[in-house]
C-alpha cells in the first residue's frame, strides 16, 4: 500500500526518535556521488515528493526544509504544496545553507544524522567541523530512509556491455597503465575509484543503470598489477569476464568492497579522491594504510579527448543536426499550421528523428521544452499533468541531447513560432551575443572557464540583466553530458581554478529568463584547441562542435555588430555545407532558409 508524504516523513521521525537524533539529513547522492541517481538511492524524492535533480532534505521533530537553487523553485513549490515540507531558496540573500540551519537550530548535545554512503568525505568532514563547533554531533552510521523505505527498489540489474573497439579509440591496457603511471608519481601501491564514469572510461565498458548516462554501478580498487571491479552478481557474462581478466581485472559482489578495503596490507598507499569517494568508505580503510587524498587521475585523461574520440563527435554532430533540422522543421511546420502540439509532444518528436539515426543509445538527459512562461525555468520538464499547448505565436526552447556511441551531445535552440515581442526578439538576441563573444574567443594557455564567464555575461549586463547558472559544463564522449573537472562558471571564493585545454569539450549556454513571460537560452558544444602562438605564448581559442541553425526570425538585427553578423553567417554556411546532404525535399529547403545570411 503507497504512503503519503506526511506519514513518510512522520515514519523518519519515529526512527529519528528510536536512534536519539535531532535531525537527519538526506542528500541527493548515491555512493559514487552521482549527479543521476538509480531508483534505489532516490530518497530524497521518496520522502519529500521534489523531482528536481539537485537539493538537500532536512527533517527534525517540527521540521522538514529541502533546500534547492534558483533553478528548481518554482517546480518546488508545486510539488512540496501540502507535504509539510518548507522550500528553503539556495543562493539568495540572506538565506542560510542546509549545514549553517542545523547550527543555529539544534542545541549543543543534540546529533545529527547522514547516511555515510550518501555524503563524500570531504563534506563530511566540512559538516562535522562545523557541527563540532556547536556541541553537536554527526553521525554517519546511520541510514535512516532506508530504516522506513520498505519498498525500495532493489540494485540495478542491467547488463555490462564493452563499448565497441570502434569507438574506444583505446585500448583498457593504455588507459591502465596511464593511470598507474600517476599512481606511482604520487607514492600509491592502490587507487580506490568509486565515480561511475571515472570506472566506464578507465575500463571501456558501459551500462544503463542510471538515466540517461550510459555508467553502471560499481566500485574499482587498483593495485600494481591487478584490478578489482566490485559489481552486483549478473551484470557480466561469462565472454566478457574472461576479456576482463585477461587484461587484469577481476570482479568480485559489489557489496564486497568493504571487506577488501579491511584487507588491504599494512603499508598499503591508497590513492583517493575525497569529494568523489563517500565516508562510509573512510571508515573501513586500515589505520595502518597511508591515504593519499588528490583527483583522480582518469578525470583529467578523461576531460581531454582524443583525436579519434573527437573525430567521431565530429560525425556525431553531423547526425544529431540532421535529425534536429528534420524535428524542428515538422514542430515549426505543425504550429503554424495550427495543429494541436504540446510540449510533451516537442519531445517525442525531436528523440524520434535522433532514434533514426546509425549509433543512437537514447537521450542523454530528460528533454526540457519550455513554451513561453514555461521556458523561464531554466530545469522545466513538462509532465503529463503540467504541460501547455504550443501556440503560433512567441518563443519555445528546447534543450535536448543524445547519447551516441560516437559521442555526447548537448544543444538549447529556441524558436519563434509565430509573431514575436520586441522583448522577446531583444533577449534572444543579447544571449546570442553572448554566445558569440564566448565562441570566438581567444585566451592565453592555462587560462580557465571562470576567467571567461563574463565574455558571455557582458552583453546581458550591459543591459542589466544577468542568469543563476553556468555558463558551460564539460562534456563525456558517449559518457555523463555533465563532466568535470572543467566549466564555465563565475569565479567561487575558494573554488578550483581548471585550466582548459586542448581537447576538452564545453558548453557554451548563456541565457535570461523572465518569469511569467519566456525564457532564452543558446547552447553550442565546442572543443578548446590550440590557436596562436606569439612571444607572449601559447593562445587557444574554441572549435564550435554543434551543427543546427539558430533561428534568425526571433532576431532583433540592429542590436549585432558587424562581427557578431558576421560570425552568425559564417556559422549557418558551415551548418548549411554540413547538414544539407543529409536532408531532402522540404527539410532540406527549411535548412537553406533558416541557415540563409542575414540581409544588409
Amino acid at each position: 500500500m503507497s504512503s503519503t508524504i506526511p506519514q513518510r516523513l512522520a515514519a523518519l521521525r519515529a526512527a529519528m526518535r528510536a536512534a536519539g537524533v535531532a535531525a537527519g539529513i538526506v542528500p541527493t547522492a548515491d555512493p559514487h556521488l552521482s549527479e543521476y541517481l538509480p531508483a534505489r538511492w532516490q530518497a530524497r524524492q521518496w520522502l519529500s515528493g521534489f523531482t528536481g535533480s539537485a537539493g538537500t532534505l532536512i527533517v527534525s521533530k517540527d521540521f522538514a526544509g529541502l533546500w534547492t537553487d534558483s533553478r528548481y523553485f518554482e517546480q518546488a513549490e508545486r510539488e512540496l504544496a501540502g507535504s509539510g515540507i518548507a522550500l528553503m531558496r539556495l543562493r539568495v540573500p540572506h538565506a542560510a545553507e542546509h549545514g549553517d540551519w542545523l547550527c543555529g537550530h539544534l542545541g549543543a548535545g543534540s546529533s545529527v544524522a547522514v547516511a555515510g554512503d550518501s555524503i563524500s568525505m570531504a563534506s563530511a568532514r566540512t559538516l562535522a567541523a562545523a557541527l563540532t563547533a556547536q556541541k553537536i554531533d554527526l553521525r554517519l552510521d546511520l541510514d535512516l530512509p532506508a530504516q522506513v523505505w520498505n519498498d525500495r527498489p532493489p540494485l540495478p540489474t542491467a547488463p555490462i556491455r564493452p563499448h565497441p573497439t570502434a569507438f574506444a579509440c583505446a585500448s583498457r591496457d593504455e588507459r591502465l597503465a596511464a593511470v598507474r603511471a600517476l599512481m606511482h608519481e604520487a607514492g600509491a601501491t592502490h587507487h580506490l575509484l568509486s565515480s561511475l564514469d571515472d570506472i566506464a572510461w578507465l575500463t571501456l565498458l558501459r551500462g544503463s543503470d542510471v538515466e540517461f548516462n550510459p555508467v553502471f554501478v560499481a566500485h574499482l580498487l587498483l593495485a600494481e598489477d591487478t584490478a578489482t571491479l566490485f559489481v552486483p552478481a549478473g551484470k557480466i557474462d561469462a565472454a566478457l569476464a574472461a576479456e576482463l581478466a585477461a587484461d587484469g581485472i577481476m570482479q568480485s559482489d559489489y557489496a564486497a568492497l568493504a571487506s577488501a578495503l579491511t584487507a588491504l596490507p599494512p603499508g598499503a598507499r591508497l590513492l583517493l579522491d575525497p569529494a568523489r569517494v563517500v565516508a562510509a568508505v573512510d571508515e573501513r580503510i586500515p589505520a595502518m594504510v597511508l591515504r593519499i587524498e588528490r583527483a583522480n587521475p582518469s578525470t583529467a585523461f578523461k576531460a581531454r579527448k582524443s583525436t579519434g574520440e573527437l573525430d567521431h563527435w565530429r560525425e556525431v554532430m553531423r547526425r544529431d543536426g540532421a535529425a534536429l533540422v528534420r524535428g524542428f522543421h515538422q514542430i515549426d511546420q505543425r504550429v503554424r499550421a495550427g495543429q494541436r502540439l504540446t510540449e510533451l509532444d516537442v519531445d517525442a518528436i525531436v528523440t524520434g528523428e535522433r532514434a533514426r539515426e546509425a549509433d543512437f543509445v537514447g537521450p542523454s538527459f530528460a528533454t526540457i521544452a519550455g513554451y513561453a512562461a514555461n521556458g523561464a525555468l531554466p530545469h522545466y520538464r513538462a509532465t503529463p499533468a503540467h504541460h501547455a499547448m504550443l501556440e503560433a505565436r512567441g518563443l519555445l526552447l528546447v534543450d535536448s541531447g543524445g547519447q551516441y556511441l560516437g559521442g555526447t551531445t548537448d544543444i538549447t535552440r529556441v524558436w519563434a513560432l509565430g509573431p514575436t515581442t520586441r522583448e522577446e526578439r531583444a533577449d534572444f538576441t543579447r544571449v546570442l551575443k553572448g554566445l558569440i563573444a564566448l565562441s570566438r574567443a581567444q585566451f592565453p594557455a592555462g587560462a580557465s572557464g571562470p576567467q571567461l564567464d563574463a565574455l558571455a555575461r557582458a552583453p546581458l549586463w550591459a543591459a542589466a540583466a544577468d542568469y543563476g547558472h553556468g555558463t558551460g559544463h564539460g562534456v563525456g564522449y558517449f559518457l555523463n553530458v555533465h563532466e568535470g573537472p572543467h566549466g564555465i562558471r563565475p569565479p567561487a571564493p575558494g573554488g578550483a581554478l581548471v585550466a582548459l585545454e586542448p581537447g576538452m569539450i564545453s558548453s557554451i549556454e548563456p541565457g535570461l529568463y523572465r518569469p511569467g513571460r519566456h525564457g532564452v537560452r543558446h547552447e553550442n558544444l565546442v572543443a578548446v584547441r590550440e590557436a596562436a602562438e606569439s612571444g607572449f605564448g601559447r593562445f587557444l581559442g574554441f572549435e564550435t562542435l554543434t551543427l543546427c541553425p539558430i533561428d534568425t526570425r526571433a532576431l532583433e538585427p540592429d542590436l549585432l555588430d558587424a562581427g557578431e553578423r558576421a560570425w552568425l553567417d559564417a556559422y549557418h554556411a558551415e551548418v548549411r555545407a554540413a547538414l544539407a546532404s543529409r536532408l531532402e525535399g522540404a527539410d532540406r529547403a527549411w535548412l537553406e532558409a533558416r541557415c540563409a545570411p542575414l540581409a544588409g
